[in-house]
């Protein structure tokens, strides 16, 4: 069954949603409180937020700007950061033996991530997957975006964040700090941005990304890194027989070209049910997206903790017996399966596969813009964007 979800609000609510599930009965009121709660839209409102200095980066060569964090120990993850689009470009973590070995897919060398690439590890933005027509009305003035997706606008446009050079602001051996600014105008987005994000390592198989920006005028904002992961072996093979659980009763379909329809409707019973049980990627995933696989956004359903994490995925490969948990104060998690990765990457040293890596992108959901009952994507002076993804690293027999 489908639920078509019509809630109209003016502006978010302010209260915090408790409940650790979405009982099918109760689904409208409590998705408009998760959707509109200060948990979902991540602003701090009040007085002006000061600004975000962000330098202009440089463009230097990858290994003089390459960061490694890594705890003195040296045995627990080990994460790779380029300055070039805040790019992660490896992840290596300990498999079932100890054996440290490569989780995420990317290049070995900075050309190809200034080329034609899937956004591997980068932060999209400004606004992370579509914008139908690639236009939206703000404040009564209509915006053009590139068209980079057909009709359509995606990850931030032709020159997004992912192919800016961000400026180091911070450098120690468990935490990198980058900064940007995103000049009024930027790919045709209003007002000038300055974001910061910080990759840091909390405990030695613990990654946490930490996003802030703020503005000076009134524009739409959605942040994510397009990491693909691979917890077998970095993308020698395919991660069909990883198994997943996501934290997620609702989803959003889309039209043909991957714009959401408005409908929010309920996994329960469909090819998208990645919640009722931990599932092998590669079942059933012949029946989403017309045989291609899943790239549709999930609403998160899970309790937040008190600093607004919600559940977001468990994804676990038999074969190294690496187990990846992650949490987002963001309501969505855009699900990708790689189903057009045949033949990109290098990273290995042989070419990467359809399916070769799958993303988890914790983000907004998409064409929030044209979508008031989605939750709010438009952040304006004074208020301060916020955003914090966690990914824990850990060994298990089993999911």
């Amino acid at each position: 069954s489908s639920l078509l979800y019509l809630l109209r609000v003016s502006r978010p609510r302010r209260t915090t949603l408790s409940t650790a599930a979405i009982p099918a009965a109760a689904c409208r009121t409590v998705l408009a409180a998760s959707l509109h709660s200060p948990l979902c839209c991540c602003r701090a409102r009040g007085p002006a937020a000061d600004a975000i200095d962000a330098p202009r980066g440089e463009r230097q060569t990858m290994g003089d700007t390459a960061h490694v964090l890594e705890h003195p120990s040296g045995d627990g993850i080990k994460v790779t950061i380029l300055p070039l689009g805040a790019t992660i470009t490896s992840v290596r973590v300990p498999d079932k033996h100890g054996n440290r070995g490569e989780c995420v897919l990317g290049f070995d060398r900075e050309e190809p991530y200034l080329g034609k690439n899937p956004f591997f590890g980068s932060v999209a933005g400004r606004v992370a997957n579509r914008t139908a027509n690639a236009e939206f009305s703000l404040d009564g003035k209509t915006y053009e975006l590139h068209a980079n997706n057909g009709h359509h606008h995606l990850h931030g446009g032709k020159e997004g964040f992912n192919r800016k050079w961000w400026a180091v602001v911070e450098s120690t051996a468990t935490q990198l700090t980058l900064a940007l600014r995103s000049p009024d105008g930027d790919e045709g987005y209003p007002g000038t941005l300055d974001v910061r994000v910080t990759y840091s390592l909390p405990t030695e198989n613990t990654l946490k990304i930490d996003y802030a920006a703020t503005t000076d005028k009134a524009t739409p904002l959605n942040l994510t890194n397009h990491a693909y992961w691979n917890l077998e072996d970095g993308g020698a093979s395919s991660v069909d027989k990883h198994v997943i659980r996501l934290e997620a009763q609702f989803y959003t379909p889309t039209d043909d070209d991957s714009i959401p329809t408005g409908e929010v409707r309920a996994v329960k019973g469909t090819p998208m049910d990645y919640c009722s049980a931990p599932r092998v990627v590669g079942d059933g995933i012949l029946e989403c997206d017309q045989g291609n696989g899943a790239d549709h956004n999930f609403v998160l359903s899970g309790a937040a903790s008190e600093e607004g994490l919600r559940p977001v995925a468990t994804l676990w490969s038999e074969k190294s017996g690496r187990l990846m948990k992650v949490w987002t104060t963001e309501p969505g998690v855009q699900f990708y399966t790689g189903n057009f990765l045949a033949r990109i990457g290098v990273s290995v040293g042989i070419p990467y596969s359809k399916r070769a890596g799958l993303c988890l992108e914790c983000q907004h959901f998409p064409d929030s813009i044209h979508r008031p009952h989605f939750p709010n994507i438009v952040l304006r002076p004074g208020e301060t964007y916020t955003q914090t993804t966690v990914h824990e690293f850990s060994c298990a027999a089993s999911q």
